[in-house]
């Protein structure tokens, strides 16, 4: 069963990973648009990518639903210091601490699977250039929660927040941004689908 597992785990990663056609130039080297990301299926889909990344903890599965760091690069250059290191080692590195939090909470005991995700579109908010320490705008959307089952019982986590690169929703947040203490996270865990947002900030 552990190995079944395992192949079902990869042949998936295989597949969701491929979401740039060799020889493509990735999303994030291109410039942003001002299209806003879709509320429905599209979101749905990269949501359940990042469900099956903590189920597994695989980070690498997780970076195909998080921001591009070319697009972090594009974003942050000129307006923080060493904003590659910054995306390495502050971004990614608390996402990957926040995913083997969610796993732990979420998929250690009782079978979880994921019922929705559940979102207030009125809470989205175009974050002009110039703003939060970006150069470039984009897209926001504050704590969209996944409703799960969980055994017997419905739960829910929020998403601290995400953002958009040419009209694509990515994680950018998983656990909440600012913490109090450097380690894994999970953000508003609560018995029932909870309530997306409160909207606000970038």
């Amino acid at each position: 069963m552990r190995r079944s597992r395992l192949i079902t785990g990869a042949v998936l990663l295989a597949t969701l990973t491929s979401v740039t056609p060799a020889g493509a130039t990735p999303p994030g080297s291109l410039p942003q648009t001002r299209v806003e990301p879709s509320f429905a299926a599209p979101l749905t889909r990269q949501m359940q990518i990042l469900v099956r990344a903590i189920a597994l903890n695989s980070p690498a599965l997780g970076a195909t639903v998080f921001f591009p760091r070319a697009a972090y690069l594009q974003m942050k250059t000129g307006t923080i210091p060493y904003p590659s290191s910054d995306y390495a080692q502050r971004l990614v590195a608390f996402f990957d601490l926040d995913l083997a939090a969610y796993h732990h909470q979420l998929f250690t005991g009782p079978r979880s699977t994921l019922l929705r995700v559940s979102t207030n579109p009125a809470q989205a908010a175009w974050i002009a250039p110039g703003a939060c320490e970006n150069r470039i705008g984009y897209w926001y959307a504050p704590r969209v929660r996944l409703v799960l089952r969980r055994g017997g019982a419905v739960v829910s986590v929020a998403v601290a927040s995400l953002i958009s690169w040419r009209g694509v929703w990515y994680v950018v947040h998983l656990g909440p941004n600012p913490r109090p203490t450097n380690v894994g996270t999970v953000d508003d865990f609560r018995r029932g689908p909870g309530t997306p947002g409160p909207g606000g900030g970038c």
